[in-house]
């Protein structure tokens, strides 16, 4: 979750560091610090709380001038969220300092043999230990990357790290372990970042560094080794957008300006994928004659990507005929799947990075299942160890509630739905041009609906003081339900719950009373007639006992409106296209609420955007 960077060359230092933190500031936060290398020594400054607190310290007494430096931005794990466990942390006598993501979880050992060695701690953390640790391999061996070589072995968990000593002046060292790193190459200087964001600005040249290697950065070079000191070329990239995308573009909030992004997330992840009438995929080892091989899939994910994944089934097995699971990643290893070679195992996740998901997606492999990757960050580390990846391409996601990636993530589950239906043959060329003609109305569709939210608006301020908000679907609207509530719960911080309607009398009814609040997705009556009359008989059995009900329903759905309260109305399209347009209005109530709450919608209390932590 914590954001890393690091940097070698004429800008200046601090000026950078801070630059790539402010960009990582969305992956979640307690507490800041630098460090810079000045003549023969360290100087650093850290400081608990938000990367402000660190810039006024700075700007009350700058570090001196470097071409050398390291910053950090810390999600608390050991110890809180003071200026003692901010990172950098330092090593040989102050001479070395490092910056660690992770967690490493044989500290206690690490740390206890250090202390009877004689090394003295500052901090409760697991870092610090791994700093001492360097600090001690530095003496015995003289050199960073050798220091770091012979650390990492003595670590378990998982961590990226990065470290600078005074004595080599120029020089950043990075390991990664089962956490993300990315070098940025530049003119006359290189970078590093757990993050493309961290150095975008600057250069859009990446690679992404591969599980267990070793990357040494001087303003002229980026050397690479594995863990046991073989050179390696990592597989460079040029990150597709600039970082002006990753800027609010004047609006209130990063959250705002990705809800109004979703049109275009949805285009971009459709672009050059729909050819005339049909789905055509690139899916490199995944060819046509694997697919016609598998017979059954399982989606991986957590969160929002989870109840994606959940529209993804209704799909697919509608479309395809394959059977389809939906886990939540941390729960998968740990219950010992059957996996074969005819399994496909689907991971979602908006950084690539999801631990969880990442662990899951290892399992998979070892089990010789076939994995596809549906990622929305180029280089990632999940992308990188499944054998196929589809891209969604929806653009920098800063805020931590996503909204437009999830859109991206239904249409990438669509798209394969649809192309495996061609491949095996499941659907006819007919069914699957209806079904092309209406995705590509989607975005307009998106646009509409946008532009007729005020009813939304006035929702969420008159009911800003609400302590419990209950949301209702079937179907795919179901998943659409469970997000509604996720979203409500990230910002707003109140009661939040998401229901199957079918569900409603076997015991969630037992919590609507007078005033209650149900938002109910309503599934079209053209389209799905028996659906549609049994979720209106859950609305009549709610409103029956006071419940407020807010409906999101087709335009023309005239059956809501005698039991409806409210009504927000989205375009009519396929039954499997709709929870992307009905999702919209209850993630701008979510944003709305939260915002008459006065609360932060980009940065909720206790989440972090990347969870790189198990």
């Amino acid at each position: 979750m914590c954001g890393i960077v690091g940097y070698t060359g004429e800008r200046g230092t601090v000026d950078v560091l801070l630059e790539g933190l402010s960009r990582l500031e969305y992956r979640g936060y307690d507490s800041a610090g630098v460090s810079v290398i000045d003549g023969g020594r360290i100087a650093l400054r850290k400081k608990g709380g938000k990367l402000a607190v660190l810039r006024e310290s700075l700007e009350d007494a700058p570090l001196p001038a470097s071409a050398t430096g390291i910053g950090h931005t810390r999600w608390a794990t050991h110890g809180g969220p003071t200026d003692e466990n901010a990172h950098p942390h330092v090593g040989d006598d102050g001479r070395l300092s490092l910056i660690h993501n992770g967690i490493i979880e044989n500290f206690a050992e690490l740390r206890a043999e250090l202390e009877a060695a004689g090394e003295a701690f500052a901090s409760e953390t697991d870092t610090e230990a791994a700093a001492k640790l360097l600090g001690r391999a530095y003496r015995e061996t003289g050199d960073l990357t050798t220091a770091m070589r012979q650390v990492v072995g003595r670590l378990h968990g998982q961590f990226t790290l990065l470290a600078m000593h005074a004595e080599q002046p120029g020089v950043v060292v990075g390991a990664s372990h089962n956490s993300p790193l990315l070098v940025g190459y530049g003119d006359g200087e290189h970078f590093l970042g757990s993050d493309v964001s961290a150095f975008v600005k600057f250069t859009p040249n990446a690679a992404a560094l591969d599980n267990d290697q070793i990357v040494a950065i001087t303003k002229d070079s980026a050397s690479v080794t594995d863990f046991d000191g073989n050179a390696v070329e990592p597989k460079r990239f040029e990150v597709s957008w600039d970082a002006s995308a990753a800027d609010k573009g004047g609006w209130n909030s990063f959250m705002a300006k990705e809800i109004s992004e979703g049109p275009e997330a949805v285009e971009n992840t459709m672009r050059g994928r729909l050819a005339d009438s049909r789905v055509e995929l690139d899916l490199g080892a995944l060819d046509d004659e694997v697919l016609r091989s598998i017979d059954r899939i399982v989606i991986v994910a957590c969160g929002t990507a989870n109840y994606s994944g959940l529209v993804g089934k209704y799909a697919i097995e509608t479309w395809a005929r394959v059977p389809v699971e939906v886990d939540l990643a941390h729960e998968f290893r740990y219950r010992d799947p059957v996996l074969d070679e005819r399994t496909l195992v689907i991971s979602i996740s908006q950084s690539g990075e999801t631990m969880d998901t990442k662990m899951a997606v290892q399992h998979a492999k070892a089990q010789g299942a076939r994995t596809l990757s549906i990622c929305n960050t180029q280089g990632a580390t999940i992308p990188r160890e499944s054998e196929a990846v589809l891209y969604t391409h929806a653009g920098p996601e800063v805020a931590v509630a996503s909204t437009k990636a999830f859109l991206a993530q239904v249409i990438g589950q669509l798209l394969f739905g649809l192309h495996l239906a061609r491949v095996r043959g499941t659907m006819a060329d007919e069914a699957i041009a209806e079904v092309v003609a209406e995705m590509r109305e989607l975005p307009a569709e998106l646009r509409q609906v946008l532009a007729e939210q005020e009813a939304v608006h006035e929702l969420a301020h008159w009911m800003a003081d609400s302590r419990s908000v209950l949301f209702l679907g079937r179907h795919v609207g179901y998943p659409v339900a469970l997000e509604g509530a996720l979203k409500l719960k990230e910002i707003s911080y109140i009661h939040a719950e998401g229901f199957a309607g079918g569900e409603l009398k076997h015991g969630p009814i037992a919590l609507i009373e007078p005033g209650q609040v149900v938002f109910v997705v309503v599934p079209s009556p053209r389209n799905e007639p028996l659906l549609h009359s049994k979720i209106v008989s859950n609305i009549q059995e709610i409103r029956a006992r006071g419940a407020r009900v807010i409906a999101v329903a087709e335009a023309g759905d005239a059956a809501v409106l005698p039991y409806a309260d409210v009504v927000l109305r989205v375009p009519l399209t396929l039954p499997m296209l709709e929870p992307v347009l009905q999702v919209v209005p209850l993630h701008i109530f979510a944003l709305e609420l939260a915002t008459a709450k006065g609360l932060d919608v980009d940065q909720p209390r206790n989440l972090a955007k990347s969870v790189t932590v198990e």
